[in-house]
């Protein structure tokens, strides 16, 4: 578990299946280059500030290789309406993380 933050990946256990990118309300997750991993790409936590604390990546990752804070350690954003329209960007970019 990485210090104080809310959603965390187990990058051992990943394969890069951007399940937890496709559920994601808030936008957190998204899919960066990484020509070392088979799929040559890896989920990364880009915007962690604004994790809901939904459990949704969590659920549906087959992996176990993401994991959300608990709640009653960690105080969760709520979801606005930029992390909204950011989500549906990601999705609508493939999951993968947009430019800046």
């Amino acid at each position: 578990m990485a210090a104080n933050a809310p959603v965390w990946v187990i990058e051992d256990n990943c394969k890069a299946c951007d399940l937890c990118v496709s559920v994601c309300p808030a936008g957190v997750l998204a899919m960066v280059p990484d020509p070392h991993r088979v799929l040559g790409s890896m989920v990364k936590v880009l915007y962690p500030e604004s994790c809901i604390g939904c459990n949704d990546c969590e659920l549906e990752c087959p992996d176990f290789a993401i994991y959300v804070a608990d709640k009653k350690e960690y105080k969760f954003a709520k979801l606005t309406e930029e992390a909204k329209q950011r989500a549906e960007a990601i999705k609508k970019n493939h999951f993968r993380a947009l430019s800046a």
